[in-house]
């Protein structure tokens, strides 16, 4: 039989179990990275290990996300990171040197590893034949002290693409018709996988994006072959001795097959307030728009900006859009200005940010009150914006300057324009002065960790008990996201400093969640979240996990968990936990005082466990899927104790 591009790189790297999908496998990890929001929690964590150096083949530690510095919290967290890298062996990327994955995907993405990152949206890297998953934090503290990630054995999933996109569609909207036709839940445990002539007309840019926002869709990451146009993308980056070709087998076997016919696609948007919710965009109905944002991690290429600043030429903005670009490296704003393109969108009226995340997770440019605003990003769940009751539309590159043009929701093919075909450059202009690489940094037993007021240890947890009684302090519905869970923009410069970010533990949704727990905690009893489908959709933020269990949140039991999310819990001692009947569900409320007997023992043997519901007489079963590893970190309490 036959294998698939992510069988081979898995076989390559698989170091405990065997390749079947649905079991626990153990795999090498050649590259790992982490952003600030996530990364300082991550080497505070990687610190408690007393590991003296990384032991992976690289490790880079980007700034991208706070990059905005109002307070001393977040200079004093890059002050940390760029003293951690320089002691442990990481590189640094500093501030203004770009958005993670767009820089890692230029620089020093290859064909064939595996790359774990704390960013949900790391399997950028699957654009040119990577396995490149995300993960929370403490996993890549684990891989960077040398051990193994682990995960499921995924299905993978072939999605063929034929045909070629027509003009004014673009990759963007692919990934639309896709969470289209996936959704964003019920997609856990698999690989999207690329291939079909389709492919071929993709450049690296456009996988990119497409591979992106694949994390939208649940699934564990996406890969593309590594063929003529990935050697072409690395020898325009001077790296064309990382390429090695990489490609399914002809009778390579998949769990599904989905069919997409480039063609027949349209322009698309991403209706508020999720990434599955599509529409054509010329069901607008010509909407009237308040802002438009270009850039993020998903759509802030060369090959975007030059698109949109190619459309804007000799143009200015409508007067009601406020309209902000985002380049995503320093790369692409050198190369966008050495080609005339960046005067073309200054003299159209461009704000122009930072070469960082930025809008898209709402620590800036929050749309104004009631807006209709306009985002090339991934992400548009309720108030991520900033603006709890803005409406934002995720959309392509063109369909963005079209709005920029008209001032209204408009489909790009409506504008009598020639459509703009970019070339992408033979090489690119490459200054990487904004790495800065271990063997700059000197002597690793002469450097002193530097630590601001705001930066604190990890807190641990105590061992799962026999016996979990406790209240559930809050009930929630269905996706809910880890920024209900533990809201982002301007908080997260807490991020380091754990009792503080705990206060705002489901503030979004319920901002009275953390006194009450507080005070359950205090008793002594134990907090009890109740949850539907899909619980922790969305970034890959591990403080989701860390800060409720901080104020003691023992268990959880949804109808569903999102792989990353789940992943998170367990690390951090929390029990996920699953209704056997949905339907039980509707029969709890918050409030409601629970007990869980005998827990270790069941876990142990593998035995159902019942949930008594002492408020009202009732029980109900629960399941739960843990290999013995996980169980053995519960136990502990965490995947810390058991360092």
């Amino acid at each position: 039989m036959g294998k698939t591009i992510t069988e081979k790189i898995i076989g390559e790297h698989l170091v405990s179990g065997v390749y079947r999908p649905g079991t626990e496998i153990g795999i090498r990890v050649d590259q790992t990275l982490t952003q600030d929001a996530t990364g300082t929690m991550a080497y505070l964590q990687f610190e408690a290990m007393n590991i003296p150096r990384i032991r992976t083949e690289l490790s880079v530690s980007y700034i991208d996300h706070n990059t905005v510095q109002i307070g001393y919290e977040n200079a004093d967290d890059h002050k940390y990171l760029q003293s951690v890298a320089a002691k442990y062996g990481l590189y640094l990327s500093r501030a203004g040197n770009g958005i993670c994955h767009q820089a890692h995907l230029e620089r020093f993405g290859k064909p064939g590893k595996t790359l774990i990152g704390a960013d949900s949206h790391t399997p950028t890297g699957g654009a040119m034949g990577m396995f490149a998953v995300g993960v929370g934090g403490l996993d890549v503290a684990l891989a960077m002290a040398g051990e193994p990630f682990y995960l499921t054995c995924p299905k993978v999933i072939k999605i063929e693409l034929n045909g070629k996109l027509p003009p004014w569609v673009s990759a963007k909207d692919v990934i639309l018709k896709i969470l289209q036709l996936f959704t964003t839940k019920g997609n856990v445990g698999s690989v999207f996988e690329y291939g079909g002539k389709g492919v071929e007309g993709l450049s690296v840019p456009e996988r990119a994006t497409i591979a992106n926002m694949g994390a939208e869709c649940g699934v564990t990451t996406s890969v593309f072959p590594s063929d003529a146009t990935t050697r072409r993308f690395l020898k325009a980056q001077r790296r064309e001795a990382d390429w090695r070709e990489l490609k399914a087998d002809r009778n390579a076997e998949y769990a599904r097959i989905v069919t997409l016919d480039l063609s027949e696609l349209v322009p698309l948007t991403a209706k508020p307030h999720s990434p599955d919710n599509i529409g054509a965009v010329r069901e607008m109905d010509s909407m009237e728009v308040n802002q438009v944002c270009i850039g993020s991690c998903t759509n802030s290429s060369y090959k975007d900006l030059v698109t949109v600043a190619t459309m804007l030429k000799g143009r200015t903005v409508h007067p009601g859009v406020s309209f902000i670009i985002a380049p995503g490296s320093r790369q692409v704003l050198e190369n966008l200005a050495r080609g005339g393109y960046l005067t073309d969108l200054i003299t159209a009226g461009a704000r122009i940010m930072e070469n960082a995340c930025g809008f898209c997770i709402g620590n800036s440019q929050s749309p104004q009150t009631g807006a209709v605003s306009l985002r090339t990003s991934n992400r548009n769940f309720l108030g991520r914006s900033g603006t709890k009751d803005a409406n934002v539309y995720l959309v392509s590159p063109e369909t963005a300057a079209a709005a920029v043009i008209t001032g209204r929701f408009t489909d790009p093919r409506d504008l009598g324009l020639a459509y703009p075909r970019v070339r992408m450059p033979a090489q690119f202009h490459i200054n990487d002065e904004l790495f800065i690489r271990p063997e700059e940094t000197g002597d690793p037993s002469s450097i002193t960790i530097y630590r601001g007021p705001n930066i604190g240890t990890p807190p641990t947890n105590s061992k799962l008990p026999e016996t979990i009684s406790g209240d559930i302090t809050i009930k929630v519905g269905d996706k809910i996201t880890t920024d209900h869970i533990m809201p982002a923009g301007d908080l997260m410069k807490y991020r380091s400093n754990i009792p503080k970010y705990a206060e705002y533990v489901f503030a979004p949704v319920d901002g009275e969640f953390a006194a009450r727990a507080k005070k359950i905690r205090n008793t002594g009893r134990h907090n009890i979240i109740v949850a539907g489908l899909s619980y922790g959709q969305g970034s890959s933020r591990e403080h989701a996990a860390l800060c409720p269990m901080f104020l003691g949140v023992k268990a959880i039991i949804a109808k569903s968990f999102e792989r990353i999310h789940a992943a998170n819990l367990i690390n951090f001692g929390i029990l996920p936990l699953t209704f056997a009947d949905e339907r039980d569900y509707d029969r709890v409320e918050q409030g409601d005082r629970f007990e869980i007997v005998n827990i270790r023992e069941l876990l142990r043997e593998g035995k159902n466990i019942i949930v008594k519901n002492l408020s009202r007489g009732t029980s109900f079963g629960v399941g739960y899927d843990l290999s013995e590893r996980q169980k053995k970190i519960l136990f502990a309490g965490g995947a810390l104790n058991r360092q």
